[in-house]
This record gives structure tokens, sequence and C-alpha cells, in this order.
């Protein structure tokens, strides 16, 4: 005869307390942990007053705008010189790509979101259906639809936001870059991301109609890398790690979607992304490895990796959690099911599966963070093309394919 499963001790105290007491204690819990389990002190200590600021205060579901101080030193070349031939021509592929929101991209395409026969993203559902019931939690076909809807609109906002703080970061970058051609590149970056803010914008506003506030772990990665001082942290944060994991969701939705102008407008992100990521492993491979103290080089290996752990944490969707589910299911509960939902599972794997090539490559996936990557199950992404390797029309033909084959495999299951 099987004995019971015995559940942890801290579980069993927390089901003796009301639901909304325990969702309380669960999410000082959260974050507590998530500031433990920084094993760098000096990491920890770094990046401490955006953790209080966006998990404590949750100061991006406050106000209408946060003031983030910022220190960087501008480098401002008297040389002018011409010293990057990598960058100049990734500068120049970005000014021949340029493109118009407003007029290339059809904002005339009817979206209904509450439309089964063109789902935002795709047929499975990022909240499994078949889960909730288990759970006691019943929804008709109506409101299955608008909760779709609604995680869409979620994950859209959360691009919007982070494109907001993209646009920041890459100014800064383009200040703070020491070299000319780098800062010629900067200045496209710049106005990509301002039109990817406007586009995400316009089609939450006008197509969705529903937004959502910041998630607090994206907040505290954008809080911390606007505020940090060093550019090659502001490089790291922003062209290596927001970027790179953007380019995997970006992707996923783009395999996923069947809705047309959606579907186009991140075709033309997915292009843009593919270059800010090149353009952050250029600029810093060469410093990692021949500009850095073994102890600088140690800080930002923590660095990445605590900020990949966060990034993956971002996706638990606990806005769309409290907004839908608070009364009806615990928090623990709701972490445990969108941990093992099958398509965040796979939104998770393609994100990391371009952000965990770009780490190695530039020099900060040591065999001392191999174990700790290892532990967080996300090793097995290592090896894989990095940024360098992968042109925008790489990027298009992977998804190309892979929405294919999804595509395929739906109508033989159908």
């Amino acid at each position: 005869m099987d004995r019971p499963v015995k559940r942890p001790r801290l579980d069993r105290m927390l089901d003796g307390l009301p639901l909304p007491m325990q969702n309380k204690v669960t999410k000082v819990l959260e974050n507590v942990a998530l500031v433990a389990e920084i094993r760098d002190p000096k990491v920890g200590m770094g990046m401490l007053p955006s953790a209080y600021r966006g998990l404590w205060q949750r100061k991006g579901k406050g106000d209408d705008a946060v003031l983030m101080r910022s220190g960087h030193p501008v480098h401002f070349d008297l040389n002018y010189g011409s010293d990057f031939p990598e960058m100049y021509d990734l500068y120049r592929r970005a000014v021949a790509n340029q493109w118009d929101g407003e007029w290339q991209l059809d904002w005339s395409t009817q979206v209904d979101p509450m439309n089964p026969e063109i789902p935002l993203l795709g047929d499975t559902p990022f909240v499994p259906f078949d889960v909730l019931e288990k759970h006691g939690i019943k929804l008709d076909a109506q409101q299955r639809q608008t909760l779709s809807h609604h995680f869409a609109s979620w994950m859209l906002s959360q691009f919007m936001h982070g494109e907001q703080g993209a646009l920041y970061a890459s100014a800064q970058c383009t200040e703070s870059v020491k070299w000319v051609d780098a800062k010629l590149y900067g200045a496209t970056q710049v106005m990509d991301e301002g039109r990817h803010l406007e586009v995400f914008l316009r089609y939450l506003e006008t197509k969705l109609e529903r937004m959502y506030k910041v998630n607090d772990n994206l907040f505290v990665i954008i809080d911390d890398l606007l505020t940090d001082s060093r550019w090659d942290i502001k490089f790291l944060g922003m062209q290596i790690m927001v970027e790179g994991l953007a380019l995997g969701a970006f992707s996923t939705m783009y395999n996923q979607t069947r809705e047309p102008l959606l579907k186009n407008l991140l075709r033309y992100v997915i292009q843009d992304e593919a270059r800010h990521v090149h353009y952050g492993v250029l600029a810093l491979r060469e410093h990692i490895s021949k500009e850095l103290s073994d102890a600088e080089r140690r800080e930002r290996e923590d660095w990445a990796f605590e900020v990949a752990m966060l990034m993956r944490n971002r996706f638990f969707a606990h806005e769309i959690y409290e907004e839908w589910f608070e009364h009806k299911l615990s928090r623990r509960q709701w972490n445990e099911i969108i941990a093992n939902s099958p398509a965040m599972t796979k939104f998770r794997s393609i994100m990391f599966q371009r952000l965990v090539p770009n780490l190695e490559y530039i020099g900060l996936l040591s065999d001392r963070m191999r174990s700790y990557y290892d532990k967080a199950g996300l090793l097995a992404y290592a090896g894989g093309k990095n940024a360098s390797q992968l042109s925008e029309q790489d990027l298009l033909r992977d998804n190309d394919a892979m929405a294919a084959k999804a595509l395929a495999q739906e109508k033989a299951a159908a």
C-alpha cells in the first residue's frame, strides 16, 4: 500500500489560514526567497534597492510615472575613428532595414479577440483549463475566450513595458559606449525601440483595448539596469538579457498567433531585435575577456544568472491571477499551474534557447556557473547558435518553419 506523500510543513501551516492571508504570506515569502537566493553578496546588495522598489513598494503598480536616477559616465569621442568594422556593418544593416509602423502595418485590419477562429495565442492555452477544473474552476466557452484575450493583453503589455525600458537603456548605451561605430549603431536602436513602443501601445489600445501594469520582476530588472552606472552592465542587462529573452518571447508568439496584424508586427520587431542582441555580443565579448578582472567577470556572471532567474519568474502572470483567481486558488497553486503549463514550458524553452548561447559566447558561462545553470534546468541550451551566427532572415526562417510545423501538427491532431 502506497503511503501518502508528506507535504512540507510550511504548506500544511499555510493551508490552515484563510485564502487572503495565505496569499499575503506566500507573496512575502516569494520576495524574500528571490533576494535570499542571490549568492554573490555584492550582486545582492546592488540589486536590493531595485528589488525593494519593485517587489515591496511595487512602484510599477503605483503612480503614473517612476523617477529613476542614473549616474553613468558619457564617453565623448574626439577622435571619430572608425575602429570597429563589424559594428559599422551592423549599423549599415540597421539603416537599410528601418521601417515605419504607421504605413507598413495594416491598421485597418479588424481584430476580434473573442473570435476563437483566429486565436491570438494559438490553440494551446497558457492557463490549462483541464487543470483549473481539477481545482473546481470550470469556465464556459466565453469565459475561456475572455481569459485568452486577457492573457494575450498581459503578455503584450509586458512586451510594451520592456520596450520602454529598452528605449531608455539604448539611449544610455549610446552615450556611454566608447566606439564611434557602436554609437552610430546605438542611435538606430533608439529609433527601433521608440517604434516598437509605438506599435505595441497602438495594438493594445486600439485592437485589444486592454492593458496591464508592468510586472514586478520586470520592473526590478529595468530599474536595476537603468540606475547602474557601469556601461557594460547596461549592455549586458538590456542587449543580452532583456533583448535576448524578448527575442525568444516574440518568436513564440509569432509562431503561435493566427491574427495577421499581430503576426506582421512581430515579424518586423523580430528583425530589429536580432540586430540588437548582435550589437550586445559584439560590444561585450572582447570587453569581458580582455578588460575585466577575474572578480569583475565573476560579478557579471552572477548578475546575469540572477537576472535570468528573475526573467524566468516574470512569467508567472500574477497580474492575471490577481484579476481572475485570487479568491479561488492559492498563489502557490497558481504558481504550480503556470510553471507546469505546456504552453508556458515551451515559451520558457524558446526564450532561454536564445539567451544561454549568447552568455556562453561572450564568456559568462564559465565552469563555475555551469552547475548553477544546470540546477536551474538551463544548461541544456548551451552550445546553440549565438546572435553573431544568426541573421534576421535566419530567425524568421526558423520561426516560419516552426509555425508551419506547429500548424501541421494541429491539423493532424484535428
